[in-house]
C-alpha cells in the first residue's frame, strides 16, 4: 500500500518526484490553462487527458505514459477493441501455426498405423504467416516503448524480454529462410508462448505469484524428497534378505529390482496411481508389509501433499489481496488525475482558485467520449445529473467511480399489451412458472424416451433398428418445443423472451432441432414402421436420429435455473472458471512449450510403418501388429 503521507500530497505536482511517477507528462500544460489565444486548444487537450486517466482507471492502466496529443491519440488507438483484436488474433496466429508446420498434426488419427500422410506446407507458406505475426509484435511494442518512454521501458523487465524474444524470433526466421526450411533446429518456436503471457496481466501477476511460491514450495519438494529416498531404502532394505519367501522375492523383482526402479515406483504411489498394486505381491504373503506402504501413504500423500496445497492456496490468496490493493490503488491515481485536470479547466474558465472542483457539464462531456459499457456510464450520468449544478469536490468526484463495481442488473422489457380477455389470460398461464415446471417435465419425459430405447436397441446394429416409435416421440416432442417457444413470445413478446438465457439456450436448440427434423422428413418422408431407408443425403437416417436425439438430451439442461441450488453451484462453477483463465493460460504455455521440445527431440522415434527403416525394433513390433 502506498504511504498515507505520499496519497495526501498533490497527485500531479512536481512534489511527488522529479522522474514523474505519479505526473505524467503532458500534464503540467493543462496546469497553466488560460484565457486567451490558443486557450481552446489547450482545454481540448485537457479535455482528452481526463478520457485517458479516466479509461485507465477503469481499466486499472498505469497512468504512467506520454500525454501530448499525438501520444494520446496513439494510446486510445492502441487500447482501442479493434487493435486489441487484432492482436489477439495474431497472437492466436503464431501459436497455431505448429499444428500446421513440419511434421504437420492435420490428420483424423494420431496412430501411426491409421493415420494418412499429412499435408506439409511449402516452405515459405508458414514463415509468411510467421512474418507477419513478428511484423504485428514489432510494430506493438514500438508503440509501447514510445508512450511510456525509455526511462520506463529500461525498468519494465516485460518489454525488454519482449524486445528480446521478438529480435531472437527474427534471427531464427532469416536462419529458417537462409537454409530453405531444412534448418535442423527452431529456436523461436518454444518462445511463441511468450507472446501471449506478455499480452496478458493477469497471466503475468499468476506468474509472479508463482515465483514468490517457489521457496516455500521447494521447502516442502525437499521434504517430498528426503521423504522418497529414506523409504525407498526402506523397502529395498525391507524386501531384499538372505532368504526370501515368494512374496519377498515377487515384490523385489517388480517394484524394488534397483534403486532407480524402487524411486519410481515410489513416486507412483506418492500420487496414490498405482496403489495397492504395488503392494499386492508382499501384501499377500504377509501382512505385516501393509504397515511399510500405509506409513508411506499417510506421510507423503495425506500430510506432505495435503501441506504442499496449503502453502500455494495461501500464497496466492495473499497475493490476490496485494494484487486488488494495486489495482484500486490505480483506480485512485487515475481518477484524481482526472480530478486535477478537470478542476484546472474549471479554474481557468471561472477565474476561481486551482482545485475548488469539477463542473458537471466538463465531466458529462468528457464521459461521452470514454469507452465504457453503455449502463454504467448511463449510471454515472444520472448520478451527475441529480448532483445540480454545484462542483464536485474531489470526493464526490472519486465516489462517482463507485459504480463500477456494482453489478449491472437490467429490467426486463416490458411484456405486451392485449385488449383482449382472452389474450390477457393466455399471457398470464404461459408467462406462470408452472408452465416452465411444464417445459420441465416434457424434457424429462423425452430424456426418458431416449434412454429406454437406448437400453432396448443395446444389442442391436444400427443398420437394424427400427426407428419408427422412437422418431415418432421425437416428432411429438419437438413440435412441442416450437410451440412452447411460440406461446412464451406471444407471453413475454420477443425482446422479452430473448431477455432470459435460458429461452436463448431452448430457442436455439428448438430452431436447430426443427430445422434438422425437417431436413429428416423432406429425406426420409414421414416415420412408418420398418423406418430405416438407405442414406440418402449428407448423413444416414440414424446419424440424423443420433444428432436430434443427442441435442435433445443436451436440452435437458434447462432445468439448472428453476433448480436455485443448482443454479448457485453452476455460477460458481462459471464463475471459477473466469477466475482460472490466467492459471489456464499458463498450463497452456507449458503444455505448449513442452510439446514443441518433445517434437524436437523424439521427431523420428516413431515411424510409420511404411516408412520404417531396416533393423529398427520398434517400427518391425508396429509392422507386426499392423
Amino acid at each position: 500500500m502506498a504511504d498515507p503521507q505520499e496519497e495526501s500530497k498533490p497527485l500531479l505536482s512536481r512534489v511527488r518526484g522529479g522522474s514523474g511517477r505519479d505526473r505524467p507528462e503532458g500534464v503540467p500544460a493543462c496546469r497553466s490553462v488560460q484565457v486567451g489565444p490558443g486557450s481552446t486548444a489547450r482545454r481540448d487537450l485537457c479535455l482528452d487527458q481526463a478520457v485517458v486517466f479516466i479509461e485507465d482507471a477503469i481499466q486499472y492502466r498505469s497512468i504512467n505514459h506520454r500525454m501530448d496529443a499525438s501520444s494520446l491519440w496513439l494510446y486510445r488507438w492502441y487500447y482501442s477493441s479493434l487493435c486489441q483484436w487484432i492482436l489477439s488474433f495474431t497472437i492466436f496466429l503464431i501459436l497455431f501455426l505448429a499444428f500446421i508446420e513440419t511434421p504437420s498434426s492435420l490428420t483424423s488419427t494420431a496412430d501411426v498405423r491409421y493415420r494418412p500422410v499429412p499435408w506439409e506446407p511449402p516452405c515459405g507458406l508458414t514463415e509468411g504467416l510467421e512474418a507477419l505475426c513478428l511484423l504485428v509484435f514489432a510494430a506493438d511494442v514500438s508503440v509501447k516503448s514510445y508512450l511510456v518512454g525509455w526511462a520506463q521501458f529500461r525498468k519494465n523487465p516485460w518489454l525488454l524480454a519482449y524486445l528480446m524474444v521478438l529480435v531472437v524470433s527474427l534471427m531464427d526466421w532469416i536462419v529458417s529462410l537462409s537454409l530453405v526450411c531444412h534448418e535442423p533446429l527452431r529456436v523461436r518456436r518454444p518462445l511463441r508462448p511468450f507472446f501471449l503471457m506478455q499480452n496478458s496481466s493477469m497471466m503475468k501477476k499468476t506468474l509472479k505469484c508463482i515465483r514468490r511460491s517457489l521457496p516455500e514450495m521447494a521447502s516442502v519438494g525437499l521434504l517430498l524428497a528426503i521423504h522418497l529416498c529414506l523409504f525407498t531404502m526402506f523397502g529395498m532394505l525391507l524386501f531384499t534378505s538372505e532368504k526370501q519367501d515368494a512374496g519377498q522375492d515377487k515384490e523385489r523383482l517388480t517394484y524394488f529390482r534397483n534403486l532407480p526402479e524402487a524411486l519410481t515406483s515410489l513416486l507412483v504411489l506418492l500420487t496414490t496411481a498405482n496403489n495397492p498394486d504395488v503392494m499386492i505381491p508382499a501384501y499377500s504373503k504377509n501382512r505385516a508389509y501393509a504397515i511399510f506402504f500405509i506409513a508411506f501413504t499417510l506421510i507423503g500423500s495425506l500430510f506432505l501433499m495435503n501441506l504442499l496445497t496449503a502453502i500455494i492456496y495461501n500464497q496466492f490468496r495473499g497475493y490476490l489481496m496485494k494484487s486488488l490493493q494495486t489495482s484500486l490503488l490505480r483506480r485512485r491515481l487515475g481518477t484524481r488525475a482526472a480530478y486535477k485536470v478537470l478542476s484546472s479547466v474549471t479554474a481557468a474558465g471561472e477565474a476561481h482558485p486551482e482545485g475548488v472542483g469539477v463542473k458537471p457539464q466538463d465531466f458529462l462531456h468528457v464521459l461521452q467520449k470514454v469507452q465504457l459499457d453503455g449502463d454504467h456510464k448511463q449510471a454515472i450520468m444520472e448520478k451527475v445529473r441529480s448532483h445540480g449544478g454545484d462542483l464536485l469536490s474531489a470526493d464526490e468526484f472519486q465516489k462517482l467511480f463507485d459504480e463500477f463495481d456494482k453489478r449491472v442488473i437490467k429490467e426486463p422489457p416490458l411484456r405486451p399489451e392485449y385488449r383482449s380477455p382472452f389474450l390477457r389470460s393466455a399471457q398470464f398461464v404461459f408467462s406462470h412458472r408452472y408452465f416452465d415446471y411444464l417445459g420441465n417435465f416434457m424434457a424429462l419425459g423425452n430424456l426418458v424416451t431416449i434412454c429406454v430405447f437406448l437400453v432396448l436397441d443395446a444389442d442391436v446394429p444400427p443398420e437394424d433398428r427400427d426407428d419408427f416409435v422412437l422418431g415418432i416421440l421425437n416428432f411429438v416432442f419437438i413440435l412441442y418445443y416450437l410451440l412452447e417457444l411460440l406461446l412464451k413470445v406471444l407471453a413475454l413478446g420477443l425482446r422479452g423472451y430473448l431477455a432470459h438465457p435460458s429461452n436463448v439456450f431452448d430457442g436455439l436448440l428448438t430452431v436447430v432441432l426443427l430445422v434438422l427434423e425437417i431436413s429428416t422428413l423432406a429425406v426420409y418422408r414421414f416415420p412408418h414402421p420398418g423406418w430405416k431407408p438407405e442414406m440418402l443425403g449428407l448423413l444416414s437416417l440414424w446419424d440424423m436420429t443420433r444428432l436430434v436425439n443427442m441435442l435433445l438430451v443436451f436440452r435437458f439442461l434447462r432445468i439448472i435455473p428453476s433448480m436455485k441450488l443448482m443454479a448457485v453451484v453452476a455460477s460458481t462453477i462459471m464463475d471459477l472458471i473466469k477466475n482460472m483463465r490466467a492459471f489456464g493460460g499458463i498450463l497452456v504455455v507449458v503444455y505448449y512449450v513442452f510439446a514443441i521440445v518433445g517434437i524436437s527431440l523424439f521427431r523420428g522415434v516413431v515411424v510409420a510403418p511404411g516408412n520404417s527403416r531396416p533393423g529398427c525394433p520398434l517400427a518391425r513390433g508396429v509392422q507386426r501388429q499392423a
